[in-house]
This record gives structure tokens, C-alpha cells and sequence, in this order.
């Protein structure tokens, strides 16, 4: 159940990232998401690429466009806990490479699950000194409740990025958690390492 949601996070995160390159740095969120999510869901409609489910093709397109805008560090940091302190430099680059791997494969088939999804961007309240927000939203579809999807951004020096996704409630980041700190416990932050990058050489042979 999370998985299906959380790919229409994605498809969200989709819309709401294709082309914040082409704003201001300084916009705010809630705007970013609103101004592109139309023209992006156009994009998904109309890319002959992305409607035939080109593996490769839409993992480049997450690479490219959505990547950039997501706090990769900050929210594997939040997954692995309170081991994150005690990891190397090293140890650190390597999770936020091993899990940002993990997150775009796995979830590189959410656009083409895109089935006529509208994305209700929530009233937004911030300070202008405010360095972390949350925007709100919420996703319709035909014929079923729509499901709320709440993402917490970081303000860095080029930008908002995203580091954290909640759907319906539940983040994303701690649904890694639990599952980390049982690798950790027991194999260590190395084993965590293996951990993730097994999973993700077995992605690419199953895709084979």
C-alpha cells in the first residue's frame, strides 16, 4: 500500500520538479509546484517514451530533472538515524549514493502510472527567514478518495530542495528507518552499505 502511494508522490515530485531550473532560485515552494505541474503532467501525457514504459529513458529524466532538487544527504542522514553521526565522510557519500540509486529505481515506473492524477497544491504560510517549510497537497483520482502528499523542504543556497515526502501521513524517509537500523544492529554501517548496493545490482538484473 505505501509503495502505490508513495509512486504517486513520485509523479507529483515529477510534476512539481521537471522545470524549477527555469524559476526563480527564490520563489516560493508552494509556487514552484503549482506553475509547473500542469505543464509536466502535459509531458508525461504526450512523451512517447515515457507512455511506453522506456526503462532507461525515464530513469534519465529522474536523474536529470528531479534529482537536483532533492536533498540526498539530509534525508539519508534522517533514515539511517542516530548511526548517521558515527559514519566516515567516506560511509556517508556512499549510503546517500546507494540510497538515491535505490529511490529513483525503484520508483522509475511512477510516471507510468499516471492515470489522469490533478495535484491540489494546500494554502502555504511562511516567513521569508524560514529555511524549512512544508508544502501541502493533495492528489485526486477517478474514483477513488484522494490522498494527501506533504513534502518538507530545505532552503540551500541554489535553491529549495526536497528532503523528506509524507504519504497520507507517513514519511517516506522513516519507512527506511526501521529497516536501516536493523542492518546497522546487525551487520553494521558497512553491511548497510552491501545491503543497499545488492539491492540495487539486483534491480538491474531483474530489468536484464
Amino acid at each position: 500500500m505505501f509503495k502505490t502511494l508513495t509512486r504517486l508522490a513520485m509523479i507529483a515530485v515529477f510534476g512539481a520538479s521537471l522545470q524549477m531550473s527555469a524559476l526563480a532560485a527564490d520563489e516560493a515552494p508552494d509556487v514552484l509546484i503549482k506553475n509547473v505541474t500542469s505543464e509536466i503532467i502535459e509531458l508525461i501525457k504526450t512523451d512517447k517514451a515515457i507512455q511506453a514504459g522506456d526503462a532507461k529513458h525515464i530513469q534519465e529524466v529522474i536523474e536529470n530533472k528531479i534529482v537536483p532538487y532533492f536533498d540526498f544527504n539530509k534525508m539519508t542522514g534522517s533514515a539511517v538515524g542516530r548511526e548517521w553521526r558515527n559514519a566516515t565522510p567516506d560511509q556517508k557519500t556512499q549510503l546517500a549514493k546507494e540510497f538515491k540509486t535505490l529511490l529513483v529505481r525503484s520508483y522509475s515506473n511512477a510516471v507510468t502510472q499516471y492515470k489522469n492524477q490533478t495535484v491540489d497544491v494546500k494554502p502555504f504560510k511562511a516567513a521569508a527567514a524560514d529555511t524549512e517549510v512544508t508544502v501541502k497537497t493533495e492528489v485526486k483520482q477517478p474514483g477513488a478518495k484522494p490522498v494527501a502528499i506533504d513534502y518538507d523542504l530545505t532552503k540551500a543556497a541554489d535553491g529549495w530542495k526536497v528532503f523528506d515526502v509524507y504519504v497520507a501521513g507517513v514519511s517516506l524517509v522513516a519507512n527506511y528507518r526501521e529497516t536501516f537500523g536493523q542492518e546497522i544492529k546487525a551487520n553494521g554501517i558497512d553491511g548497510l552499505i552491501k545491503s543497499l548496493r545488492d539491492k540495487n545490482a539486483a534491480q538491474v538484473i531483474e530489468k536484464k
